[in-house]
């Protein structure tokens, strides 16, 4: 009998614990707490000399927020993502 393939699920692991690195208290629970409504954290943007800044989307893949260091919620950053 074979086992599964577990790599793929390994591979998601560390990319997700990879993307919280250096993340603060603050947006590590606001994070926790949007996860457990659906969103999902799919980038970090790490600006040179700045703090990162976590970008989560909602379930449907159309709406996002960033977390702010004070572990606030930005629903209209100043940047612009593309699609």
């Amino acid at each position: 009998m074979t086992e599964p393939d577990r790599r793929k699920a390994d591979a998601e692991l560390l990319s997700a614990v990879g993307l919280r690195a250096g993340l603060n208290r603050a947006q590590l629970d606001a994070l926790a707490t949007l996860e457990q409504f659906g969103w999902r954290l799919r980038f970090v943007r790490r600006p040179m000399f700045l703090d990162p800044i976590p970008v989560v989307f909602g379930d449907d893949g159309e709406r996002f927020v960033v977390i702010e260091a004070d572990g606030s919620l930005n629903e209209r950053p100043d940047f612009q993502i593309r699609r």
